[in-house]
């Protein structure tokens, strides 16, 4: 007991001591302290940057990076557009023809005899369905009447309108992501080879699916098309005003989310479809408008600041959104320059012979963008504001037909040879001809060595044949199956990725076993939220 009490004295005492010398000390700096001395030492004292170098170099890299979306992302988005004209355009031009000759061969089949199994290919059928789904949807757009809805939409407040226009455009992503299930369910039913088992409803029930769905997508476009031309012909403009701040409003939803290059990809080619849809939405409104003033061209002056301030205000929402994003999640602006490639990738390989697909189709699954509901729309109001009568008119209407093909054939040339420039600066010469051994999911395929030349764009192989359109199959007697890649199946989005290791592979699927790649997805699911 007593020597508790000794330490607890001398713990005491070192105690007092130190505060004593604490507060001496603390005495003496504030007597020391002024005014004035603590200005000049405000302005006088310094720092130095370079003792934190790899900070401020990331800061600046990031201003760097934000400083060249804008043009990167136009450039990607000049490209795609283009795409999706290209795969619009055919549905005016190449289809037509593609569809009379199908129609052709099968009338004078019995002249010749049957020499194959099937009376058509399966692309014929393929461009006979999507030719009479066009006839069958334009007749029934005959029955709606475009004057009561623009009507019965004017009539309508301000709010209600705000409303019903944000309800169409989640109504639409919503129609593009089910639509082309429904049109590639009837082109594989309608040319599925007969010897397999039967596991469908059949061709019919399919192809009135894909007739109702066209017809209703067709509506629904007319409708957000009306209720933008109610915004461009309001005295006040609020509804219009209205309607661009509900880009802005997509900022919030979208900038502050955890992005990947995969979802910044998807968020990209949804992007280029709903500026290209953007742009057909306002030539309906733009055709509407002039027929109604007798096509005066003074009017379309008029129209012209409004349409102008539209497209600005979706440019200016695109590289805000984009450039905030690679921000906040660490992407450098070289992206776009993968994503343009990945896109000139589709187009390159949906020119071989053993493409999977059509080319319009590859651009549906990728972008969302389904030319189908949106030509019948285009149709029906082309004919509609514009009366055909005399020789004089219908020829002009076949010089426009002929002029209409020449840029479409113009357009493809072009974007394939800019294509094959993407797929070369990329160096993915080899995923195009390199047939890949069919595999499980999950595990590695071996690939076959084979080399191939690139000059000028234009692929050639070892035996010196140039083509773009064909690829140089060499099979033995003794090798296994072998499958072309697919721009939706072996295709990554970032082609100048790092290369891991087969174990690292292994022990990565181990970790995300409960989770699905983004690349296995289709690619016309609409995304800006993060999909695990």
């Amino acid at each position: 007991m007593v020597v508790m009490n000794w330490l607890n004295y001398r713990v005491m005492n070192c105690f007092v001591v130190e505060k004593k010398k604490w507060s001496r000390c603390m005495l003496i700096c504030l007597k020391d302290l002024s005014l004035l001395r603590f200005i000049s030492a405000e302005l006088t004292r310094g720092y130095f940057l370079e003792h934190n170098e790899a900070k401020y170099t990331e800061r600046r890299e990031r201003v760097y990076t934000c400083m060249r979306i804008p043009r990167e992302l136009e450039k990607l988005m000049f490209f795609g557009i283009f795409l999706c004209l290209d795969a619009f355009l055919y549905v005016f031009t190449l289809l037509p023809l593609r569809v009379f000759l199908a129609m052709f061969q099968f009338i004078t089949l019995p002249c010749y005899g049957l020499r194959d199994r099937r009376l058509l290919q399966p692309a014929q059928v393929c461009d006979i369905l999507k030719g009479v789904i066009l006839v069958i949807c334009y007749f029934m757009m005959h029955y709606v009447d475009y004057s009561m809805m623009y009507h019965l939409i004017r009539g309508q407040s301000v709010i209600k309108l705000y409303i019903i226009y944000n309800m169409l455009e989640v109504a639409d992503r919503l129609f593009s992501s089910f639509g082309q299930d429904i049109l590639d369910a009837l082109y594989w039913t309608a040319t599925e080879p007969k010897e397999r088992k039967r596991a469908h409803i059949g061709v019919i029930p399919h192809f009135f699916m894909a007739v109702l769905y066209v017809f209703l997508h067709a509506i629904l476009i007319m409708v957000q098309a009306t209720t933008l031309n109610v915004a461009f012909n309001s005295h006040n403009k609020s509804l219009l005003t209205i309607m661009m701040s509900n880009n802005f409003v997509e900022i919030k939803g979208s900038v502050f989310k955890k992005f990947e290059k995969n979802n910044l990809f998807q968020m990209s080619n949804s992007d280029i479809k709903e500026r290209f849809t953007n742009y057909v939405l306002l030539l309906i409104v733009c055709l509407r408008n002039m027929e109604q003033f007798s096509w005066n061209p003074d009017h379309l002056w008029v129209l012209f600041p409004d349409v102008c301030m539209v497209i600005a205000s979706e440019i200016a929402v695109d590289i805000v959104k984009h450039a905030f994003i690679t921000k906040f999640n660490d992407i450098t602006a070289d992206v776009y320059s993968e994503y343009r490639a990945s896109l000139a990738f589709d187009l390159v390989s949906s020119r071989q012979k053993n493409a999977y697909t059509d080319y319009s189709d590859s651009v549906s699954r990728r972008m969302g963008f389904i030319p189908l509901p949106l030509a019948v729309l285009l149709i029906r109001v082309v004919t509609s504001s514009i009366k055909v009568q005399g020789v004089l008119a219908y020829a002009c209407v076949v010089l426009f037909y002929c002029g209409l093909i020449s840029l479409k054939v113009l357009n493809s040339i072009v974007l394939l040879g800019k294509s094959c420039q993407y797929v070369k600066e990329a160096k993915m010469e080899e995923k195009l001809f390199n047939p890949v051994l069919t595999a499980t999911p999950g595990k590695p395929v071996s690939k076959p060595q084979s080399k191939f030349k690139s000059t000028q764009g234009i692929f050639t192989d070892e035996n010196g044949s140039t083509s773009v359109t064909n690829q140089p199959v060499h099979q033995k007697e003794n090798m296994p199956t072998l499958l072309v890649t697919s721009s939706s199946d072996q295709f990554l989005t970032t082609p100048d990725g790092e290369e891991k290791d087969i174990s690292q592979e292994s022990s990565e699927l181990k970790h995300r076993s409960s989770k699905k790649d983004l690349l296995e997805i289709d690619r016309f699911t609409i995304c800006g939220n993060r999909i695990d």
